[in-house]
Parts: structure tokens; C-alpha cells; sequence
């Protein structure tokens, strides 16, 4: 182990003086043991066969909105990025409220439906471990958007979207 250490180092350590290049050396090995760019992807990967069941049942869309596209989000900022009225009704949920029935196993579910609840309940968890600021905004009546919205450590917001109906 001595024998690749001093090998490393003075492969490494010798030519890359500069306090600035060992600075980013740093920072892009902590990019690579961060996971936060397969954030996206695995919210992707979880929402694939669930549908937010209302009168219709309807996907889920993942979304990212860089910081740098959306430096502030408010509702406001919310209603333009997704091409709604300014007027457009809004009401803000807490996330655990919003999920709540998907993830709650009644006694009289069969093993699919269980199953379902499962896959809500790690869609949940995921959404919580890896946001910050996470809200639900409900856009409209009766048709209504739904966009469940967090921010990433990077500043970037990244979601999911779907469509409930409420008559």
C-alpha cells in the first residue's frame, strides 16, 4: 500500500502544486460520490407505472428547472414557467398530505394494491430525502395541474407533475 501511495503522490501530488488545481481535483471527487444528478432519473424510474388516480387517472412527469433559469421560485415564477393565467387558482399542500391516501395500505387491499401504496410510500421517502422546500401546488379547478416541487442541494428544482380531477 506504501508502494501506490508514493506512486499516487508523486503521480498526483508533484506536477499539481497549484492549490487551485488540487481545489478542483476536491471538488470533482466530490461531484462523483455525490448523487444528486441522479435525482431526476430515479424519481423517473419510481413514477413509471403509477398513475395519480382521481376521476381519470394520469402519469407522472419529472421535471428540472436549473437555478439558473428560475433564480427565485414563487408562485408567480410557477404559474409563467408552466404557461398558466396569472389568475390561475393555486392552492399549496404539504407534501405528506397530498400523498397521504396513495400511501396509506387499507385492510381490505389486495397484494396490488398494496403493492401500490409500497411504491407511493418510496416515492415519498425519495422525494423527502433528497429535497429541500418541498411543496405540492395545485393549479386550476376541477381539471387541475399538480406539481410536486423541491430544490436540490445545486439550487436546481426538480419534481413531478400529473393531472387530478375534482368535480
Amino acid at each position: 500500500m506504501k508502494k501506490k501511495s508514493a506512486f499516487l503522490c508523486a503521480y498526483f501530488c508533484v506536477p499539481l502544486r497549484s492549490k487551485y488545481i488540487i481545489s478542483m481535483l476536491t471538488d470533482l471527487i466530490l461531484i462523483m460520490n455525490n448523487n444528486e444528478f441522479d435525482i431526476p432519473k430515479k424519481l423517473k424510474s419510481l413514477s413509471q407505472n403509477l398513475v395519480w388516480m382521481s376521476e381519470s387517472d394520469y402519469p407522472f412527469d419529472v421535471f428540472i428547472w436549473s437555478n439558473q433559469e428560475l433564480k427565485e421560485f414563487n408562485t408567480h415564477n410557477l404559474l409563467e414557467k408552466t404557461n398558466h393565467s396569472l389568475k390561475a387558482p393555486v392552492k399549496i399542500l404539504q407534501i405528506d398530505n397530498f400523498f397521504q391516501s396513495a400511501t396509506t395500505e387499507k385492510d381490505w387491499y389486495d397484494d396490488e394494491e398494496r403493492e401500490t401504496a409500497k411504491k407511493y410510500q418510496t416515492l415519498l421517502e425519495t422525494l423527502k430525502q433528497n429535497l429541500d422546500h418541498i411543496q405540492v401546488y395545485k393549479i386550476g379547478e376541477v381539471e387541475i395541474d399538480v406539481y410536486i416541487v423541491g430544490q436540490l442541494k445545486s439550487g436546481d428544482w426538480v419534481g413531478l407533475s400529473t393531472k387530478t380531477v375534482e368535480t
